[in-house]
């Protein structure tokens, strides 16, 4: 049975004229028949279905086009060619003061943007006090919103626009200005969002909350969508994009990339970019008994080691790994450069292995293991190889905590007396303690 669609673009591009004097566009005016203006395409050719229900990354440099396509499906811009089709109720975070009167209360913005929305007054008045309350502003609520600051100013936008039922969520980077807690409660908002098989599209530069957060993701370069698909995918495109203009190189992002899909029992697909120069030749996890393997007990002593050949001479070479989970989430990783252990010069046709070694706290689940080798120059880095989710690695084992890292927790327990002096110890008995 296939998808329904909630948003469908067809061939959608966006062009702007741009005149390099004032005086062009009354020339223009007056003696028509001759263009006077420069184009400027902020989207060319965008060909993009969203099912419903799913969640979209939009992930791209500034100016890449993200907000100009977003305000197409919102409908505050209307493309220069092709054809945008929503089916749903969209609420929209976009620029921060965009839908709200600055001369307006928050109550009395509350209920314009929701009128706005297609809400009526009586569901307005229904959803207020739980609106005011995600907004967490107090007393600001009563005033004007041009006194607010751009965190209370995105706490009450954000809040407007979760409570007004839509079926499309859209957020364009607003996030970033609120604070660590409220950035929390949004994004278990989000996540809510989804479970109830709403369709949400969010632009981000952190990547980690596009892989946390979407199921979906496209590039956006230029004006151009160059990617699109599993968000771990285009996140390494977008890397390798922004490696690709660091170091400088008069390559494109066909040649620069290398794909393969070298698939392992896990099911694992390995991607690697780099210049060239030298090359990962092996990654492998060894435990505390000496033994190559892909399955680690939780707490034992674990070594990446990685084997390196050098085609050339590198002057300041460094090595590195990251552990990532099946989300594309880094969890640990580090490199000899920023572990200040620096490494000789290497000389041509050479091989050189290094292995990290640490105490394995990570939480029993399956993880891939990454790799790589750059030269250090005296102001830019040059990526000579790295290869992605080489090594499938999975933690086993019962730890007495939770989290991405189930490290061990020392517990204490004393009685005090009514002016809080500890008068003894007091036992715990493991066995008597129960989950409720």
């Amino acid at each position: 049975m296939a998808e329904e669609i909630a948003i469908s673009l067809k061939n959608v591009s966006k062009c702007y004229k741009r005149y390099p004097h004032p005086v062009d566009r009354l020339k223009e005016i007056l003696l028509p028949g001759k263009s006077r203006a420069e184009e400027f395409w902020a989207l060319r050719g965008i060909d993009l279905e969203i099912p419903k229900g799913h969640t979209l990354g939009i992930i791209g440099q500034n100016g890449s086009g993200k907000s100009t396509l977003l305000q197409i499906i919102v409908g505050t811009l209307t493309p220069t060619t092709g054809a945008v089709t929503v089916n749903g109720r969209i609420s929209a975070l976009l620029e921060l003061g965009s839908g709200f009167n600055p001369e307006f209360t928050g109550r009395q913005n509350v209920f314009f943007n929701g009128r706005l929305l297609g809400m009526t007054q009586e569901e307005l008045e229904n959803k207020f006090d739980e609106i005011a309350a995600f907004a967490d502003i107090g007393e600001f609520i009563d005033q004007p919103v041009k006194t607010y600051s751009s965190g209370m100013f995105v706490r009450l936008a954000f809040a407007v626009a979760t409570h007004v039922n839509p079926e499309i969520l859209i957020i364009d980077e607003a996030l970033s200005v609120g604070d660590i807690l409220f950035q929390r409660k949004c994004f278990r908002k989000i996540e809510q969002f989804y479970q109830d098989g709403k369709t949400i599209l969010f632009v981000s530069h952190d990547l980690t909350s596009i892989l946390q957060l979407c199921d979906r993701a496209i590039l956006l370069d230029k004006s151009l969508m160059i990617s699109q698909g599993e968000p771990r995918q285009v996140a390494l495109s977008y890397k390798s994009l922004i490696a690709q203009r660091e170091a400088d190189q008069n390559t494109d992002l066909a040649s620069f990339q290398q794909k393969y899909e070298e698939k392992n029992d896990n099911q694992i697909g390995e991607s690697r970019i780099g210049f060239g120069g030298a090359e990962v030749i092996s990654v492998e996890v060894v435990n505390s008994q000496g033994t190559t393997t892909q399955t680690v007990e939780w707490a034992d002593i674990i070594t990446v080691r990685i084997a390196i050949y050098f085609y050339r001479e590198v002057a300041r070479p460094f090595v590195g790994f990251a552990i990532k989970d099946l989300k594309g989430i880094p969890i640990i990783g580090t490199n000899t450069f920023h572990s200040k252990k620096d490494l000789a010069p290497t000389l041509a046709k050479s091989m050189v292995v290094i292995e990290f070694s640490w105490q394995c706290y990570m939480s029993p689940g399956n993880y891939t293991v990454s790799a790589g080798v750059a030269e250090l120059g005296d102001h830019s880095i040059t990526q000579l190889d790295r290869r992605f989710d080489m090594l499938p690695l999975a933690v086993v084992g019962n730890p007495p905590s939770l989290g991405f890292f189930a490290l061990p927790i020392n517990i204490e327990c004393n009685v005090l007396d009514n002016s809080q002096n500890i008068v003894s110890d007091c036992q715990i008995n493991a066995s008597s303690i129960s989950s409720s």
